[in-house]
């Protein structure tokens, strides 16, 4: 018999702790349990190294569950590590999966917990049942073997294969089964006989010895088919068995039975019910898995549903207010030309010049709108590939800037033959909103200067640049750049929507790529960013 397994559990809520102490005492005999609450307690237990297994809550005041795992990596890497958590969600359980951990349980449920810590103490030869486990090389093979391929079942399909296999083979019977419990039914799921049993088959789960298993939390040992109380011999005068042993699938609340047959008189060794009751501790973790995931799955889906419904909406609502508000607009620019130029004389020059003003603020509005459902749009639009020449859509664009009055001198400085793989309408777009920009920024400067051109970087690989000497803005509110509406200089000091650079993030982040800038006040700005290849 191997010494009692010490368990150190990383917890600051006695109440969890408790109960989690008192789940694990009454199924791993023997075991003792050091509870620790802070990161120097649990350091300390670590260089110990007096633990044959740890076990972790997400967070503690000051420390997490992630940093004690990867402690505890480095340290004792030989040691099992198994997260409790009162919630994890998939991006937690994504990061925990990318630090290398796989073994996470919901404190909700105590009895994976608990099939999860002997199933980890059984792969290291500790004590995991309600008997001590011992191994023969012939055993051990196989079903460290099927432990693995459980760890890496994403289906009950692929569960029910490998538990069908490795139910026999650990033992040489002559037959197995994989029971599930559904309501009060027992249903044969799967089996590997040398003759028929009962695949697809559902009895009330008081009727069958599965049931009694399943009921009681406990293993049967059946020598003789036909003298045990428990059997109902009518079910199994067909078949070809003589002997059977059947284990719970966790002792806490089973979820299901494996059940191992002989066609000849036979009673099931410890050792034997050793090797099957550690499959089970394994196929118990497995089929949970496979609930956690189908559970999150389900969630996405839906969450992906409901998003997909709210964005349609937005969408329709977005149309008809900017279809619904365009045509106010467009009669308020109508009629203010016709009081220009029909009216003018009447009007006097203070009222020609509130009819200016008016129509200046239409305009505004119009911008404004258009920018938003550009914005809107860009949420949904497909990215479609190809060459673009980004030096030939600047050089246009800064054409058509010169061309509008009032007319004003620039020194623009663009790098030749700046190639992509991007998409054409979008990267135009993206310059547009860029160049712009730069080219209000710039209206004060007597010689104002915009240049536009490409670096390599060690870390960022290729990079592209705009930089001006314009007015520049404040680094302390460079967080607000590119979120929408947000302006770092006043509507009278440069007019804008407040869109354009959220537009632009939005466009490089449909590429891939990333966008960030450095500037000045009065120094002018340089915008950086990338493009995925």
């Amino acid at each position: 018999m191997s010494n009692p397994p010490r368990i150190l559990y990383l917890e600051d809520d006695l109440d969890e702790a408790e109960l989690v102490r008192n789940a694990l005492k009454k199924n791993v005999v023997g075991s003792t349990i050091n509870i620790v609450d802070t990161r120097h307690k649990y350091l300390t237990a670590i260089e110990g190294g007096e633990m044959d297994i740890i076990l972790s809550d997400s967070q503690v005041p000051g420390f997490d569950g992630l940093s004690a795992f990867k402690i505890a990596r480095e340290q004792c890497p030989d040691i099992p590590f198994i997260f409790v958590s009162g919630y994890l969600d998939p991006a937690g359980i994504k990061e925990l999966e990318a630090a290398g951990a796989t073994t996470y349980v919901s404190k909700a449920q105590l009895p994976e917990l608990v099939a999860a810590v002997q199933n980890a103490l059984a792969k290291n030869h500790k004590t995991t049942s309600t008997y001590p486990i011992s191994y023969t090389s012939s055993g051990t093979a196989p079903l460290i073997t099927a432990i693995q391929a459980l760890s890496l079942a994403h289906t009950l399909e692929e569960v029910m294969s490998i538990v069908r296999t490795a139910a026999r083979e650990l033992t040489g019977a002559d037959g197995a089964t994989l029971v599930l419990r559904e309501g009060e039914q027992c249903y044969y799921a799967e089996e590997n006989a040398i003759g028929p049993l009962w695949k697809g088959r559902r009895f009330p789960i008081h009727t069958c010895i599965s049931g009694w298993v399943m009921l009681n939390g406990q293993a049967a040992v059946i020598e003789d088919v036909y003298s045990d109380a428990r059997i109902p011999v009518d079910a199994y005068r067909p078949t070809f068995v003589k002997s059977l042993a059947m284990i719970p699938i966790r002792p806490v609340a089973p979820i299901g039975a494996i059940g191992n047959y002989w066609a000849d008189h036979h009673r099931a060794t410890s050792e034997e019910l050793n090797l099957l009751q550690a499959l089970a501790n394994s196929t118990s973790i497995a089929l949970e898995n496979i609930r956690l995931y189908s559970e999150l799955e389900q969630r996405v889906s839906e969450r992906t549903a409901q998003l997909e419904a709210t964005n349609k909406e937005l969408e329709a609502f977005a149309f008809a207010v900017f279809h619904d508000l365009r045509a106010p607009l467009r009669h308020m620019q109508g009629f203010s030309n016709l009081l220009l130029e029909d009216y003018a004389d009447p009007l006097g020059e203070e009222g020609q010049e509130y009819l200016q003003r008016l129509k200046r603020s239409v305009h505004h509005m119009e911008q404004f709108i258009e920018d938003l459902l550009t914005l809107s749009r860009l949420s949904h639009v497909p990215v479609r590939r190809e060459q673009v020449n980004l030096s030939l859509i600047a050089r246009e664009i800064i054409a058509e800037l010169r061309s509008l009055p009032p007319q004003r001198h620039l020194d623009f400085v663009l790098a030749e033959e700046l190639f992509i793989s991007g998409d054409p309408g979008l990267m135009h777009a993206l310059l547009q909103n860029l160049l712009s920009n730069a080219w209000k920024f710039t209206s004060k400067r007597e010689h104002a200067k915009i240049e536009f051109g490409r670096a390599e970087d060690p870390n960022e690989g290729t990079y592209y640049y705009l930089r001006d000497n314009g007015m520049g803005f404040d680094m302390a509110y460079a967080g607000k750049l590119f979120t929408p509406f947000q302006r770092l200089h006043s509507s009278a000091e440069m007019p804008g929507t407040g869109v354009g650079l959220a537009i632009v993030q939005r466009i490089i982040h449909k590429h891939g790529g990333r966008i960030w800038a450095e500037a000045n006040p009065d120094r002018g700005a340089c915008f950086y960013f990338t493009l995925a290849k």
